[in-house]
């Protein structure tokens, strides 16, 4: 009887993991859906802000604009003749919408080989790395959301280039919109 309560338990805490937060225009409530035993959202959060100097708002509006915090969120397909699928555009997946290589070098400079980018402690981690190695390189400050975000979508390279075509500039005017966002609300919510 206590074994079946275990893995009844278990069994719910994996399925409220598996799919996005119903409110994510809301950085409390996200947190208050993910306040799990196992899988605490807001202690990872702090954990990877902690580690890296990068604001939980940011770290969380990075998230919101690339997979509207869907564990298994990929890019869309590609097709042939408009109607056969065909492969991907990017090999992006996970909260972080990390790319192959660029997670692979994560893991690599972090040693967390086990790291996964459908779990949310991870996804923000690296996502807290990058911006970090944005800070570093491209020397971008911690708190500035916006060129945050363009060297997170453009890769280093890129932002050192200026490449900021398709529309990006206006996807990091949102990430940053929502980093404001979630910073007040953050406050008054005390997380």
């Amino acid at each position: 009887m206590r074994n079946a309560f275990y893995i009844a338990l278990l069994m719910m805490s994996l399925t409220a993991c598996a799919s996005a937060p119903s409110r994510i225009g809301d950085a409390c409530a996200i947190f208050e859906q993910r306040d799990g035993l196992f899988n605490n959202w807001a202690r990872q959060a702090r954990a990877a802000s902690r580690e890296y100097g990068v604001p939980v708002p940011i770290l969380m509006a990075t998230i919101y604009v690339e997979s509207s915090f869907r564990a298994r969120a990929r890019p869309p397909r590609k097709y042939v003749l408009g109607i056969i699928p065909w492969g991907r555009i990017s090999s992006a997946y996970g909260y972080a919408q990390a790319l192959d290589g660029t997670w692979d070098g994560y893991r690599k400079s972090t040693g967390r080989w086990a790291a996964s980018r459908s779990d949310f402690g991870d996804a923000i981690r690296f996502v807290g790395w990058y911006h970090h190695q944005s800070h570093i390189r491209n020397n971008i400050p911690l708190s500035d959301t916006y060129n945050l975000y363009l060297a997170y979508y453009t890769g280093h390279g890129g932002y050192e280039r200026g490449q900021f075509g398709g529309g990006v500039r206006q996807t990091a005017k949102k990430s940053a919109a929502m980093a404001a966002r979630y910073e007040a609300q953050l406050r008054r919510c005390g997380y």
